[in-house]
């Protein structure tokens, strides 16, 4: 599958932004496979949301508590809601977004 290649390069191509967000575009949940600073970036992590809702679990913890960031992924996939920090999860105006998006 598409994407699927990332699990398998050596760190340096996982660390690669370019790289990352090539396999996020076709297969949202190997931001798992992505180095760790990747999960933090803004684009990466909305590119692997909107392909894959679930991707979400690998976003780091700081953005799924963002609230302005939650509210655009959600925008983007509704499944992502399952996801998002506690404190966000019954935030109205996410919760709309993500109802509107499912």
């Amino acid at each position: 599958q598409r994407g699927d290649a990332l699990r398998f390069l050596p760190l340096e191509l996982r660390a690669d932004r370019q790289v990352v967000l090539e396999a996020v575009r076709h297969k949202g949940g190997v931001l798992k496979y992505a180095a760790a600073e990747l999960h933090a970036d803004r684009e990466v992590a909305l590119e692997a949301v909107q392909q894959c809702g679930g991707a979400l679990w690998y976003v780091a913890a700081e953005l799924r508590a963002d609230r302005k960031f939650v509210l655009e992924a959600v925008r983007l996939n509704g499944r992502a809601l399952q996801y998002v920090a506690a404190e966000l999860r019954f935030d109205r105006e996410i919760v709309l977004e993500a109802v509107r998006q499912d």
